[in-house]
């Protein structure tokens, strides 16, 4: 099957062709046509299963041939989880409709400035991509209108339920018109989800993507024990010095703790950076245009860097505190073995989060390999009964491979060695600004 037998526009169909894509992928070989014929939507897919182009694609097709009215809200509104995630499903918009000449698009996230945000809603928007609190700020602001809403697409509901925006989504679901189209995307459609969409759609159809094997990255995961918080700052050094890293995520669990440890390996002479909900917009994008660029060799985050990062150059993601949520792991260690490209996911377990390893693996079905660093290695533990059984130390869907073996240099000196990341300078501390997080009493 080919993109011309799914029922899209002329225009559509060229700027597809455009970016290099000739067959869709399962999710959008039956999500596209099902929404073109004007379905709602529940769709369980992976992370780069091609789930944007899946609700991006129908959208346009649906306005295509009709101007907006003079003086019309949005006729297609996005909803993300985090800011990245809004910025690059607006890129997408832009790409897929860039024929539509007469198309305008909002981006509405928090952490960016208000004024620019209401400037660009005072021209006339077709499509636009919030975070859910940004937008509910400027609903109740009335600063936009979703009375002309035709297709709501909620991308990664899950994860907005995760981080508090049930509220902020019903008050938007709210204020849109009961005859839209509504299009749910979800790494999982049941529990709390699965309610929420039962509220916000009409005989929805069901569509559920199971990762064939041979689409799945190549990602080797592996486990370090660590006796305690130095003995994690040791770990970590010695894995950056390493030979074989281009560019690396080291995940934490708190703000705090990302910018302390970017800080304390640009005191190494590493180029480090944080990335957090903390920091403004504009300080983001930026940190991430130097990842792209390459000019940053480690970015240290938090879970907001665990969805909507796409580098190709990344070839390492370090879990320097292993996720609260297992579910969190899978999108962390996504953010590696893009492009076609390998890549290696090591956590670091301190002696409080062997419970958080049990999750991990009893949620994925792997068994994380042990692996040491020679004259690094942990101190024995008293047994803490049976780890979950699994493919010890496979790659992650792509199958078994051997696990054991030892990490780093010979010697596990943990100081960063000459060749690697050249020194970089601070990131400069912006004051707290209003993010996308919201939290409930």
């Amino acid at each position: 099957m080919n993109f011309e037998n799914l029922g899209l526009a002329e225009e559509l169909l060229k700027a597809v062709a455009s970016t290099g894509y000739t067959t869709p992928t399962p999710v959008q070989q039956r999500a596209i046509p099902a929404a073109i014929a004007g379905r709602d939507l529940l769709v369980s897919s992976h992370t780069g299963s091609g789930k944007t182009a899946a609700f991006t694609l129908p959208a346009l097709n649906r306005i295509i041939d009709r101007r907006p009215a003079p003086g019309s809200g949005p006729r297609v509104l996005v909803l993300t989880p985090t800011r990245e995630l809004a910025q690059q499903v607006e890129k997408a918009v832009q790409t897929y409709g860039k024929a539509l000449r007469w198309l305008n698009t909002a981006c509405l996230v928090g952490g960016a400035p208000m004024f620019a945000q209401i400037k660009q809603l005072q021209r006339q928007c077709d499509v636009v991509v919030a975070t859910p609190g940004r937008l509910l700020d400027h609903l109740n602001r009335r600063k936009i209108r979703l009375s002309d809403v035709e297709v709501l697409i909620l991308d990664e509901a899950d994860r907005m339920l995760d981080m508090g925006f049930a509220e902020d989504i019903d008050a938007i679901v709210a204020a849109t018109p009961g005859k839209r189209q509504t299009l749910l995307f979800s790494a999982t459609l049941d529990g709390v989800v699965g309610n929420m969409a039962t509220r916000m759609t009409r005989d929805a159809e069901r569509i559920e993507i199971e990762v064939a094997q041979e689409d799945r990255g190549q990602i080797e995961q592996r486990l370090m024990f660590a006796d305690d918080l130095g003995h994690k700052n040791r770990l970590l050094h010695a894995l950056l010095g390493d030979d074989g890293m281009n560019q690396a995520v080291v995940f934490t669990a708190t703000k705090k703790s990302a910018d302390e440890l970017s800080l304390a390996l640009q005191e190494k002479g590493i180029a480090a950076a944080a990335l957090h909900g903390d920091m403004h917009q504009t300080q983001r994008n930026r940190t991430l245009d130097r990842l792209r660029q390459g000019r940053i060799g480690v970015l240290v985050a938090t879970d907001v860097a665990a969805r909507g990062i796409d580098v190709a150059g990344i070839s390492h993601v370090i879990n320097f505190d292993p996720p609260r949520q297992a579910e969190d792991y899978v999108h962390r260690i996504g953010r590696t073995g893009r492009a076609g490209r390998d890549g290696i996911a090591i956590t670091l377990s301190g002696p409080r989060e062997t419970g958080l390893i049990r999750a991990i693996e009893r949620f994925t079905g792997d068994r994380l390999a042990v692996h040491t660093i020679p004259g690094m290695e942990p101190s024995p533990r008293k047994p803490a009964g049976p780890r979950p059984g699994g493919n010890g130390g496979r790659r992650f869907g792509s199958g078994a491979k051997p696990g054991g073996g030892s990490y780093g240099r010979p010697g596990g000196d943990a100081r960063r060695s000459g060749g690697g990341f050249s020194r970089d300078g601070h990131p400069s501390r912006s004051e707290r600004s209003h993010g996308d997080r919201r939290s409930r009493g």
